[in-house]
Parts: C-alpha cells; sequence; structure tokens
C-alpha cells in the first residue's frame, strides 16, 4: 500500500512513539477493505511498538481504531486515511503513542478539563485541504480528553450515509448526533465552543494589553508580512486576525509563487505562521474586529473593537482583512449553503459523484473548477454572465475537450431551487433573449471573484464604489497613522506576491510615520528609531 519512500519516512515518525499502540480495523470482503488491510499491515510492519488486528466488529466497514493499550485513548478512521489525511493519520498515530502535540498548554488543559460525553463525526474528502486541520483538531481532543470520541469518515466511501445525513459540504462535523459544524475549524475555535467561559476569559485577558506601536489586523499574506517588517523594526507589534492564514487556508495548488514550484494554501499558511512566531509579535488569532475608532489627535491612539467586547490600542495601524468569495446573492442561495450551494470544488467534489451540478464563473477559478469536477460528477453546466468566457485560453481548450460539460454564457443565476433540504436546481435569465429557463441538478459551485470584508469600517477610512480601502502608494488610508494592504484594498491584482509586497510597504510606511511624530514623554519610550 505504501511506496518505499513513504514507508522511510513513517518509520522515522514511529520512532517517536512511546507508548504501544494497536490498529483494530473492521472489515468486509470489498476491494477497499483489503487496501486498508494492506495499509494496517505495512504500518504495524514498521514498528515494534505497533500491532494490527482485523477482527473489529464496528458498523462502518471499512474502517479502525488506533488505540492506546490498556487505556481508553483511542482514535478512529471510516475509510482509508490517504492523499490530504495522510498527516491526520500519522498525527493519530504518533498522539495516541504519547508523542505531545504542538499545541499550547493553555489549550491542552482547557481541553482536558471539558466536562460532558463529546461523541464527534467528522464527514471528510481525501481530496479537500481544509479538512485536515478539523479531523487534527478533534482526533488531538479525543487523546486529551477521554470523555470525547471522534471518528473521520470518508464522506466518498460511505455515500449512502451522506445522503441519509443530508451531507453536501466537507467538513461536516456532527455532536451526539446533531450538526454542530461545517467547515474548517482549529482545536482552539472548537474548544472555545464548547467551553462556555472561553470567550469572557479571552475579551479579558485582551482588555489587559498594552498598547502597540503597530496593530495589524488580518492574518493572511499582507498581515504576516506587515508583522515580520514592523517586528523588525524592534517595535511592539501585535496581530488580531479573525483565521491566521486568511484565503490562503482555502487555496489549493499554489503554482506562481516566486521561488516555490508548488505548494498547497494550508501548507503556505502554516509557514507564515511560523515565521511570524521567530518574532517578538503578539498575535491575537481567532479575532474579529468589529470596529475602527481613529485617534483623536495626531500621534494619539487608534483603537480596534473585536467581536468579543474587548478593544486594543495602537499608534498605528495596518488594516489587511482580505476578501472573502463572492454570493450569488440570489433567492434560495443562503437558504441552501452547504445543503447544495457550496463554494469549494476541491472540498466537496467528492460528495457529488455522478451527480449533475453546475459551475457559476466563467473566469479561470470556474473553468478550473468545472475541469475538476468533470472527473467526478455526472455532467457539469457552467453558466458565465457575460457573452463569453474569461478564462485563459488553456483552460478553455481543456474544458471543450470534456464530453460531459455544457457552457452557456449571457446567462443570469436569479434563483436557487429545492425541495426544502437539498438544491434540486436553479433558474437563470438568457440575457441575449430575456427568457427565463431552468437546470435540475443536485449542486451548484460558485466562483465568481471576491468581496472585501470592509463592512465594519464604512463611515471610518474612505473606501472605494467596489468596497475596497483606497491606498496611496505608500499604503496610507484617508485616515493618518492607518494603513491597509492586501486584497482589501484598492491595489491591483489580487495575489499573493502582490499582497506580501503590500503588506511590507505598509509596515514601512508605518515605521517611517511613527518615527515622525513628535516626541514626547509618552512615545519615546515605545518607538524605537
Amino acid at each position: 500500500m505504501l511506496d518505499a519512500d513513504l514507508k522511510t519516512q513513517l518509520q522515522a515518525y514511529l520512532e517517536k512513539v512511546v507508548h504501544p499502540i494497536e490498529l483494530v480495523a473492521s472489515l468486509d470482503n470489498g476491494e477497499k477493505s483489503q487496501e486498508l488491510k494492506g495499509l494496517l499491515e505495512d504500518i504495524a510492519s514498521l514498528s515494534s511498538q505497533v500491532s494490527a488486528r482485523f477482527d473489529g466488529n464496528d458498523a462502518r466497514k471499512p474502517s479502525f481504531a488506533i488505540n492506546r493499550v490498556g487505556t481508553d485513548v483511542s482514535v478512529r478512521f471510516a475509510g482509508i486515511p490517504m492523499g490530504h489525511e495522510f498527516t491526520s493519520l500519522v498525527l493519530a498515530l504518533l498522539q495516541v503513542g504519547g508523542h505531545p502535540s504542538k499545541a499550547t498548554q493553555e489549550v491542552i488543559e482547557q481541553v482536558r478539563h471539558l466536562e460532558g460525553e463529546f461523541r464527534f463525526e467528522t464527514f471528510m474528502s481525501l481530496s479537500c485541504h481544509s479538512c485536515p486541520d478539523t479531523v487534527q483538531a478533534l482526533n488531538l481532543m479525543s487523546v486529551l480528553n477521554p470523555n470525547i470520541k471522534h471518528v473521520a469518515i470518508d464522506g466518498a466511501l460511505f455515500q449512502n450515509e451522506v445522503d441519509e445525513r443530508q451531507v453536501m459540504s466537507v467538513p461536516t462535523v456532527f455532536l451526539n448526533g446533531e450538526l454542530f459544524d461545517t467547515g474548517r475549524m482549529s482545536i482552539e475555535q472548537i474548544a472555545g465552543r464548547l467551553d462556555a467561559n472561553a470567550g469572557e476569559r479571552a475579551a479579558e485577558k485582551l482588555k489587559n494589553k498594552a498598547p502597540f506601536d503597530v496593530l495589524v489586523v488580518g492574518g493572511g499574506p499582507a498581515g504576516a508580512a506587515a508583522a515580520i517588517y514592523a517586528a523588525r523594526k524592534g517595535i511592539r507589534t501585535g496581530v488580531a486576525a479573525e483565521r491566521f492564514g486568511g484565503q490562503v487556508l482555502d487555496t489549493m495548488a499554489i503554482e506562481n509563487f516566486i521561488s516555490v514550484t508548488y505548494t498547497e494554501g494550508p501548507k503556505l499558511a502554516a509557514a507564515l505562521e511560523q515565521h511570524v512566531h521567530e518574532y517578538d509579535v503578539d498575535v491575537m488569532n481567532l479575532q474579529r474586529a468589529e470596529k475602527l475608532i481613529p485617534a483623536s489627535t495626531e500621534g494619539g491612539l487608534h483603537e480596534i473593537v473585536l467581536a468579543n467586547g474587548a478593544s486594543l490600542k495602537s499608534k498605528t495601524v495596518i488594516l489587511s482583512t482580505g476578501a472573502r468569495w463572492r454570493n450569488m446573492n440570489v433567492p434560495g442561495e443562503q437558504e441552501y449553503r452547504n445543503k447544495g450551494v457550496t463554494y469549494c470544488p476541491h472540498c466537496d467534489g467528492p460528495l457529488f459523484k455522478g451527480k449533475r451540478v453546475a459551475v457559476i464563473g466563467g473566469g479561470n477559478s470556474g473553468v478550473e473548477a468545472a475541469i475538476d469536477l468533470a472527473g467526478i460528477v455526472g455532467h457539469v453546466t457552467l453558466l458565465e454572465f457575460g457573452g463569453k468566457l474569461r478564462a485563459d485560453e488553456v483552460l478553455q481548450r481543456k474544458l471543450r475537450s470534456l464530453p460531459n460539460v455544457d457552457v452557456i454564457v449571457s446567462a443570469q443565476t436569479t434563483e436557487v431551487q429545492g425541495d426544502g433540504q437539498k438544491v434540486t436546481g436553479l433558474v437563470y435569465t438568457d440575457r441575449s433573449s430575456g427568457e427565463s429557463r431552468q437546470v435540475a441538478l443536485e449542486g451548484i459551485f460558485v466562483q465568481i471573484g471576491l468581496l472585501p470584508n470592509t463592512e465594519w469600517l464604512k463611515g471610518t477610512v474612505q473606501l472605494s464604489p467596489r468596497g475596497e480601502i483606497e491606498v496611496d502608494a505608500r499604503g496610507e488610508t484617508s485616515v493618518p497613522g492607518v494603513f491597509a494592504a492586501g486584497d482589501v484594498t484598492t491595489v491591483p491584482y489580487k495575489q499573493i506576491v502582490i499582497a506580501m509586497g503590500e503588506g511590507s510597504k505598509a509596515s514601512l510606511s508605518a515605521f517611517d510615520y511613527l518615527i515622525r511624530l513628535p516626541v514626547d514623554e509618552t512615545t519615546k519610550e515605545s518607538v524605537a528609531a
């Protein structure tokens, strides 16, 4: 099952196992069960600390548990955790085997002290780059707290269960049989949801922080670059981010990041966070900004009010809150979000195997999505608002070569239809004739661009008609001492490499602003020239 290179790497990891672990598989006579048996035999052969049994009686087959011998510490997978989930498998082996995780001690103690019985089930797909974070978080929680149990389920192998429970996006997490949440989640987010007093404690901790010299709001490529450049100047730097990594976490293949021929979003996001932590930066993750209160005088303190009620103050602010997927804003879209309406073809495509789907948008993202989906689903209908596709010609040629794809241009989607539980079709207007037409389908993948995250800034900084923050060549906004960078601004071409450059520039501009302020007793100690 495993090739020689993977075996060598895994064997090196398994040397870190402290406690004996046992793999207990539940199998049937199917091909996938035989694949799983081969995988577990390979793993067991690589370490004397690992053994395998094939007499499990779990109802889901193929599935297996990783048990710490003589204890109730256990992690379970229903399926064969390869692809993006292979890392989840390796971490589960190590953590059940007693190797410590990289979670902070604060989070570890929070999880250990959770009271109650928590039975989690996560539906994931092996092609989903958002799923491993959620799977790994819940696996670790089940290792830390015996009251927490978790099974990660490959939706592609358990299609009947996916249909029965109406799972139409991944990751989808159930807690004690009820829907808990959908989408990527970290261990901090999950523990915070289960710990009723977590938000109050976090707010109290933030309220006691001293003012910053530079406060970066947002943790994507622009925010990370800004934080690093500020910290290197020796000034007090903070980052408040709703989720560190931003849109990069939702990006699959990255092939145009100069000097790196190929990487994937979650990997790059982890590298960004690690790089920031190399410096003296106060990183405040899972913090959503709700209001900017500009300083009343030049050199005064700007205030960022957070969703939990706390506020942070700083002499300068760099806004890098990025953008999010644009919605169609038609009837039925929100009602059927994650019930057939989705925004990630890589994550959710396997759940629509053999079904009819639509892709909305004829740019590069939309055409790439249609090409990827065509290899999984039964049929793809691509709808483009304009009179022709906007994607690169090489992508259009590939799209036209696929037999199970129809392209409709001059099509304005006007409604998402459903039966109350799931999507059944969509309605669009032919912009050439004005006629209204209907397409029967089970899934709709929306790929129509980005919307800047600036609603919370209206009335404080100057915004463009598109809602982007207007900046000058130095990254300055209309408010002195407030700068902005990345996809949230009017700077054209929303690319990772451009966001990093703009974040660095905004940080240098903020430092230049600081050193030119009049020096008095309240400022001279905090700003290093």
